[in-house]
Order: C-alpha cells, then sequence, then structure tokens
C-alpha cells in the first residue's frame, strides 16, 4: 500500500527546516550511510546525525508523525527510525535503483529497526527543482509499474520497503527530503491493510450517521483483529 499523507509540517516548521538544511549545514557524503547493494547507486549528501541541525528537525518530523492520525492507522509504528536527511543537486543529485535493508541499526541510537514501510517527507516545493522524482517500482500482473512522485513540501508518502525506489537525477535546483523507515507492530502488509481500510470506514461511517450499536461492534471487530494480529 502506497499512502500520500499531505500537510504533514506546518508552514512554521518547513521554515525552520529549510533553515537548518541550508548550504552552511554539516553535509557529508549520502554513501557513508549506504549498504553495500546501494553504496554503488548513491550519490547525494546527508545531514551529519549527530548535529544539532539533525536532533532539532527530528524532534519537529516525530512531533509531525504523532499528530496525524491517518499515519498512525496505516503504519501501526512499534518503533521509528530516527529520521534523516538528504539534499540533492548538483554533483550529488540523484539515487539509483535500490531495496531498502531488512534491518537497520541507527548511528544516532544504536536501536534496530525492522523496515516494513519507508517514509520520505517532502521539504522542497516541486517548482525549487527538476527531476528528482521518487519512483517506486510495484509488481503487477507479472509486469513491473513504476509511480513517480514529486509531492509538495510537507508531504508524506509511506511505502512497502520491499519495494524497488530510485531518485531521478536533480537538474536543477536542490532538493530537501527527510527519509525514514517503520517497523509496524502488525509485520503482515496485507494485514496492515485491512486495518486500514476498516479503520476508515468505521471513521466515515460514524462522520455520516454518528456512534451507533454496528459502528461499536465494528470497532470491536478492528480491535480483535489488531489484538491477534500485532506484536508490542
Amino acid at each position: 500500500m502506497l499512502l500520500h499523507l499531505p500537510h504533514i509540517l506546518n508552514p512554521q516548521e518547513l521554515a525552520t527546516a529549510r533553515q537548518l538544511l541550508g548550504n552552511d549545514a554539516p553535509w557529508n557524503d549520502g554513501r557513508s550511510s549506504a549498504g553495500p547493494q546501494a553504496v554503488g547507486q548513491k550519490n547525494n549528501q546527508q545531514l551529519r546525525q549527530d548535529s544539532d541541525a539533525s536532533h532539532r528537525l527530528q524532534a519537529i518530523a516525530l512531533q509531525a508523525l504523532q499528530r496525524e492520525p491517518m499515519f498512525l492507522s496505516a503504519a501501526l509504528p512499534r518503533r521509528i527510525f530516527n529520521p534523516l536527511f538528504n539534499r540533492y543537486g548538483g554533483q550529488t543529485n540523484h539515487y539509483g535503483d535500490h531495496i531498502d535493508g531488512a534491518v537497520l541499526r541507527s548511528a544516532s541510537t544504536g536501536e534496530w529497526v525492522r523496515s516494513d514501510l519507508s517514509c520520505t517527507l517532502f521539504l522542497s516545493d516541486p517548482s525549487d527543482y527538476e527531476g528528482g522524482e521518487l519512483v517506486i517500482e510495484d509488481a503487477m500482473n507479472n509486469a513491473a509499474v513504476a509511480q513517480s512522485l514529486k509531492f509538495s513540501a510537507g508531504d508524506l508518502v509511506l511505502y512497502p520497503s520491499t519495494h524497488v525506489h530510485r531518485v531521478e537525477p536533480v537538474t536543477r535546483g536542490v532538493r530537501l527530503a527527510s527519509f525514514f523507515w517503520v517497523e509496524s507492530m502488525v509485520r503482515s502488509g496485507e494485514q496492515r491493510r485491512i486495518l486500514f481500510d476498516l479503520d476508515m470506514n468505521l471513521l466515515r461511517l460514524r462522520q455520516q450517521l454518528g456512534e451507533t450499536d454496528e459502528t461499536t461492534a465494528l470497532t470491536g471487530v478492528y480491535h480483535n483483529l489488531l489484538r491477534q494480529w500485532a506484536s508490542t
């Protein structure tokens, strides 16, 4: 399931992020954090994880996620890898086809996180740069299908970490983003999708009908499924 969540960050948070991610920020070669398969594909810059700017931005991103009910419903997060921040532009302008590692260890916290879901939080407006699309490959009917994404600043996209993806070359301007991974309480993507669909339809029923005996009963079904499938 690929999910687009608009306006995760508010204008003040975006302004702070852009200020902290300027040219004078402590940028490192992005290949320093890539695994053996991805290192040959990665050509970008990454904010130093132990910097004050990184810590401030991580707090902003994590607070924004906690107040977004649709993110919590779709991801059912057990652990969130501390958000990282990257920059594409000039000679460091792309990230070729790769797949995220299954288990990742944070250099900042030392915590291991299983990557069930990958997240990109866009921090530059599409008009700020050309190219730089996030392209996510999917398999449908035994054929490769690619989705090319370029969302507004402050928007987030959530997608399965099992999918091959890339960032196309940035040919003008600078593309700033945050990226991180989620270990879900519900490991199965199919089960997460069932729970998310049930939760969203319950929300619509409550909006239309209010709280009824039927919505109460279906809420019980949701929580019984979550109780059966979740690991905490």
